[in-house]
């Protein structure tokens, strides 16, 4: 295929892309949104990456030059 037909293919998807609009069940989504929310065992999860990592800044680290 040329370069000029998978041009023009390219651009019939773009703008297939760009103009398509799905129906969007929007109760659906506020159930979704509504009981998203985060347990203690989500925040504890993290509270213990948090603590474990051994990625600490200090300054002299930035003012090093090679």
């Amino acid at each position: 295929m040329g370069r000029g037909r998978q041009k023009a293919k390219h651009t019939k998807v773009a703008r297939e892309l760009k103009y398509y609009s799905p129906d969007t069940n929007y109760a659906s989504l506020e159930r979704e949104l509504a009981t998203s929310g985060h347990s203690d065992a989500d925040l504890e999860k993290w509270a213990d990456y948090a603590a474990s990592s051994d990625d600490s800044f200090d300054a002299e680290d930035e003012t090093k030059t090679a």
